[in-house]
């Protein structure tokens, strides 16, 4: 965003995988699998989506066509093999027509791992099946930690063990049957989280009331960084005045104007605002639910900075932390919009070799009704990898195989950015945009790690990990309370009233993988991540 070429959408870009960490494909051209076969199957994945919906508005699918073949499917062969670690999801969206439907099958999709060097690969395959409903979008996750699994040949090991897998097949309503079957799928994604949960809200803005920004929050930025211009050759003055960010009926208005303005001895004729929040932190997940302004050469964004960037006027270094120039501090773009339904996501790093000069990690995805519509952009950034999303669908991994000064500036605490640049090539009939956003919310880690733990009420869980037995002991005047146990996806799995002071919860029938204990006290609700091994 700060040192943006328009052009820059349109070049190839790259993303840096590690032991397949993430795959994905949207079926709009903006997937990173390249290998879908179809397999006694009819398959087209670029088919114009028959059944736009608020689940799923994309222009295109994959269409699958089983027209009575016994073993019918879909597959693509991976780049590497699947680390199925107990936190490894695979999921897509499906449509099932029922009007595609001959025969009476049950209706279902089937998710299979293979090993395509075996000469037959289906000998030592492993599935989950899940039941699904016609004539609706609907997304489906399978996880392989935690949901029940068939191995073709019972005496293969437990997924988990394994790391020979590098098929997937997926087959609608069963196989060794003559029924036929059309479906629609979109959105298939693989991805690997290493158990890392943010679901500690740390900081956020709702937007509540009406009237100015809340100054506790934000900064409205107005300095020229660089003589009398924005970086870019960017068109307007952002101003602190209410006319360019103010809060009505439970929103952020950020508006870019066409109006002759005056500041810093400099005219301009637009005026827009940059927010720099005055919070900031290291590791997290970021999201912001928005709705964009039309194009006109406009780009809203909604960013991050490395808290050390020493650029004349922002917040940070207005407070006596700007140390590096960009982009050595690191730039994280969380959404960009540059007209035309093309959303942007971006990491901003230096060369090797050079901190002054930028290399970035881009991809973008066309996504219907930004404009219309409220979306929720998000990253998650830990010390690993950043990774991007709409709508929770994952669309770009930054995780480069080496982290040096170079690659990853992104070990420093970051701050997030709100504005609408006006650039250069900007449509003649353009007079006002807004972008409106609901809300800006930041999450981090518990404070509860995988060790026994206690809180200020002297609730001890114990022990962690756990084996078979997890116990709970609380303070007398917390007795009566509930615990409920939920799955890492966030399926309930028990509920338990801790009638004793001392509570002892079978997890011998648990898969190994990570678990939320949930518990209900007087003053809230506490949440532990167990890991059960």
């Amino acid at each position: 965003m700060r040192n943006f070429i328009f052009t820059c959408l349109f070049f190839s870009s790259h993303i840096i995988y590690s032991q397949l960490q993430t795959l994905s494909d949207d079926f709009e051209g903006n997937g990173t699998i390249l290998s879908w076969y179809g397999g006694d199957c009819g398959m087209d994945n670029h088919f114009i989506n028959p059944y736009p919906s608020v689940i799923n508005n994309s222009g295109t699918v994959l269409k699958y066509s089983d027209t009575g073949a016994l073993y019918a499917y879909v597959g693509f062969n991976g780049v590497g093999n699947f680390n199925l670690n107990n936190n490894s999801t695979f999921s897509l969206k499906i449509y099932v027509p029922s009007n595609g439907l001959i025969g009476n099958q049950t209706n279902q999709i089937s998710l299979k791992l293979q090993n395509s060097l075996l000469t037959e690969p289906w000998s030592t395959q492993c599935e989950i099946i899940k039941p699904i409903v016609l004539n609706q979008w609907q997304t489906i996750t399978f996880n392989f930690a935690s949901d029940t699994f068939v191995n073709f040949d019972t005496a293969s090991p437990n997924p988990l063990s394994r790391n020979d897998f590098n098929r997937v097949l997926i087959q609608i309503n069963g196989e060794n049957n003559t029924s036929q079957v059309v479906a629609y799928l979109d959105d298939f994604q693989y991805t690997v989280t290493n158990n890392v949960i943010y679901d500690n809200l740390v900081w956020s803005d709702e937007f509540d009331g009406n009237g100015s920004i809340n100054y506790l929050n934000w900064f409205q930025q107005t300095q020229f960084p660089m003589g009398n211009s924005w970086f870019g050759n960017e068109q307007q003055h952002y101003t602190n005045r209410i006319d360019n960010s103010y809060v009505n009926n439970g929103t952020l208005k950020i508006v870019a104007k066409r109006e002759p303005y005056t500041n810093q001895g400099t005219t301009k004729q637009f005026t827009s605002a940059r927010l720099n929040s005055k919070f900031s932190f290291k590791y997290g997940k970021v999201e912001v639910r928005a709705k964009l302004p039309d194009g006109n050469m406009t780009l809203p964004a909604i960013w991050m900075l490395g808290k050390n960037i020493n650029e004349l006027g922002a917040y940070w270094q207005l407070n006596g932390y700007g140390a590096v120039t960009w982009p050595a501090c690191g730039e994280v773009d969380i959404m960009e919009y540059w007209g035309s339904n093309n959303i942007s996501s971006a990491v901003h790093h230096p060369i090797n070799g050079d901190l002054s000069t930028d290399e970035f990690t881009a991809n973008y995805q066309i996504k219907n009704g930004v404009c219309s519509d409220f979306h929720v952009y998000a990253v998650e950034w830990n010390n690993e990898r950043i990774t991007f999303s709409v709508d929770g669908i994952n669309h770009l991994n930054y995780e480069p195989l080496i982290k040096n000064q170079y690659t990853w500036p992104f070990h420093a605490e970051q701050y997030i950015l709100l504005n609408i640049a006006v650039l250069p090539s900007v449509t003649a009939n353009f007079v006002q945009s807004t972008m409106e956003i609901d809300y800006v919310r930041v999450y981090q880690l518990t404070s509860l790690g995988n060790s026994n733990a206690t809180n200020e009420n002297e609730l001890v869980v114990f022990p962690n990990p756990v084996y078979d037995k997890l116990n709970l002991i609380i303070p007398e005047n917390q007795i009566g309370n509930r615990a409920t146990i939920y799955s890492i996806l966030g399926q309930e799995l028990n509920s338990y009233i801790l009638n004793n002071k001392q509570t002892v919860i079978n997890f011998s029938t648990y898969q190994n993988g990570i678990y939320l204990v949930k518990i209900e006290t007087s003053i809230g609700i506490t949440t532990y991540k167990i890991s059960k091994e």
